[in-house]
């Protein structure tokens, strides 16, 4: 399996959340933004310094972050 986390993923490539890390009050933010287990993520687009990102999930996107898009655990899909 190919597991990274979040942060290091490039623009155009599509992961699988595994599982999301770090404090109690972070980790329920991000859960509630759809970064559950399961959930397909395209990597759309970083800000020109790197942060932050953008991804494309369950119809909408999301920016976050690096500190916040390294407590997410992904796998990429072929």
């Amino acid at each position: 399996m190919n597991e990274k986390t979040l942060d290091f993923i490039e623009p155009e490539t599509s992961v699988k959340v595994l599982k999301v890390t770090g404090q109690k009050s972070s980790r329920k933010r991000i859960l509630d933004m759809g970064l559950t287990p399961g959930t397909r993520v395209d990597v759309i687009r970083r800000a020109p310094l790197g942060d932050p990102v953008e991804f494309k999930l369950k119809g909408y996107n999301l920016s976050l972050r690096k500190r916040e898009a390294e407590t997410v655990l992904v796998e990429v899909l072929k």
